[in-house]
């Protein structure tokens, strides 16, 4: 049963056909099976409250019956048997009620009007009524063979399914149903039936075709016909069609890294893209990450959101604070004084520019993380996000067993966010080996950039304090290996880019 937004509702079962009217008036038609005799009454006229002439009519046999007050009181529509062409049924609309009868044998109809068009030819048009059906065919002069379902956007796939092969002769069909909830989801259910390239999907201004023809709005009904676009599968492009694509991807907008041999290599950091950044426990990769985000803050407008769960919001805002004051100072926290740390803390938090996930006691489930990285894009303004780390994500989702089952399917998750929420996702990630991301290959596959960070932890002196930065995937600019080295000061607590040709310890690398 299909309500309407009138608030009438109508069974499209062939053996059932109960209809309700939105007053609460109930009738019940005689089931198919159960055929009433063919009752096509009524004169050949126009139907002047719906701006359909009288040649429109005849050309598809719609007869009307008047009330005593001179108006229109019911519309009759010829159903013709496929293969005889007999006129074998009859629908009756009762205009007052907004209701619908049948009457004869509709077991072997085809689509309201198929007997008035040609069976081939370049377009036809399918309407989701009847009254469209011919406010198509008025519009067009009737010179276009039209159609419509027989029971309404509900019938859609049955009703083609059964006329397919008489469509298929046409070189283009062109849906035209109502561009409202129904209309929408029966051209979804349609659009694939059809051999390829033969379907054009008609977007109206206005509910359906009769309304565009009622309010006098003829052309732009025929613009919108002719503009209809061709229906290709989800997916599928033309090379011809791309052009905006391409300016779009050239015109990305991005923001840069703190560090310029970073830069060089990705080009900046642009939304709807996963950068993975990958390392060993202990190299350094929250500072890291610190570092970009306290560099957005510094340098841009932008929002960033952190989901570090590693370590508490405390923790976290320290390492902001510390470098705000220039020096690590979690050092000092045994003799630092109330107002010096305030001072240092309301300096990091000015402006609210950075936005913290506090995951103690949070719910561990995949929703609950998928809900907070879209408020924090669509309610705070985040743009740029940090997850540290992944694994400890998917663990506090799923439990930790070991085998990382879920990884794929958490990386394909963030895919499709990242483009639908239009951010740039930095994704901290534990490796298993000498530059083996842990866990899965579809980590780097479906990330948009793979970051390594290498440092000799045993070292002693500067190289100790040294970590190499390696781009190893580079979807955007394809440009991979060392990008920079990044010295980390044990006095300001901050990592700093050195210059291409650093001596560290007397030894020049190669690379760099």
């Amino acid at each position: 049963m299909l309500e309407y937004e009138d608030g009438h509702t109508f069974c499209h079962h062939p053996d059932c056909g109960e209809w309700k009217a939105s007053a609460g008036a109930l009738r019940a038609s005689v089931p198919s099976h159960k055929v009433r005799a063919l009752s096509m009454k009524g004169t050949l006229q126009g139907i002047k409250d719906r701006r359909v002439s009288l040649e429109t009519c005849k050309k598809f046999g719609v007869t009307v019956e008047m009330a005593p007050d001179g108006k229109i009181a019911s519309h009759y529509y010829p159903h013709y048997h496929t293969e005889s062409g007999e006129l074998v049924a009859s629908k009756k609309r009762i205009c007052e009620q907004k209701s619908f009868s049948w009457s004869g044998d509709r077991e072997h109809i085809g689509l309201f009007g198929q007997k008035a068009c040609r069976g081939n030819g370049k377009y036809i048009t399918i309407t989701e009524g009847e009254v469209d059906a011919l406010s198509v065919s008025e519009m067009f002069d009737n010179k276009w063979d039209v159609v419509s379902l027989v029971d309404g956007a509900q019938s859609a796939e049955r009703d083609i399914k059964r006329s397919l092969e008489w469509l298929e002769g046409y070189e283009h069909v062109v849906l035209c149903l109502d561009n409202d909830t129904e209309g929408l989801k029966a051209v979804d259910k349609v659009k694939d039936l059809f051999s390829p390239n033969k379907v054009k999907v008609v977007s109206l201004p206005r509910k359906d075709a009769n309304a565009m023809l009622t309010n006098g709005e003829v052309s732009k009904f025929v613009k919108a016909w002719w503009g209809a676009k061709a229906y290709r599968p989800d997916g599928l492009v033309m090379v011809s069609d791309t052009w905006d694509a391409v300016l779009a991807y050239r015109d990305t907008p991005s923001i840069p890294y703190p560090w310029s041999g970073l830069n060089d290599k990705l080009l900046g950091q642009r939304t709807k893209e996963i950068v993975v950044w990958a390392a060993e426990t202990g190299i350094g990769k929250s500072q890291t990450m610190r570092e970009i985000q306290d560099h957005i803050v510094q340098t841009t407008d932008e929002r960033v959101g952190g989901i570090m769960l590693e370590e508490s919001v405390a923790k976290t805002t320290l390492g902001f604070m510390s470098m705000a004051a220039g020096r690590p100072l979690h050092k000092e926290m045994a003799t630092l004084s109330d107002e010096e740390l305030r001072r240092h803390w309301e300096t990091a938090s000015d402006g609210n520019r950075i936005v913290l996930l506090d995951h103690n006691g949070w719910q561990n489930n995949m929703d609950t993380l998928k809900a907070r990285i879209r408020y924090m894009r669509r309610a705070l303004g985040c743009t740029r996000i940090v997850l540290d780390h992944l694994h400890m994500a998917l663990s506090s989702i799923a439990g930790a067993t070991g085998d990382w089952s879920g990884i794929d399917e958490l990386m394909t998750e963030f895919v499709s966010m990242v483009h639908e929420l239009d951010i740039t996702l930095h994704l901290v990630c534990h490796t298993s080996a000498e530059r083996s991301l842990r866990g899965s290959k579809g980590i780097s596959k479906l990330a948009d950039a793979v970051i390594f960070l290498e440092r000799d932890k045993h070292a002693e002196g500067e190289l100790a304090d040294i970590t190499e930065v390696i781009v190893d995937k580079n979807r955007f600019a394809g440009d991979i290996g060392l990008a920079c080295k990044l010295k980390y000061d044990r006095e300001t607590g901050r990592m700093t880019e050195l210059p291409p040709g650093y001596v560290v310890d007397g030894d020049i690398s190669d690379e760099f």
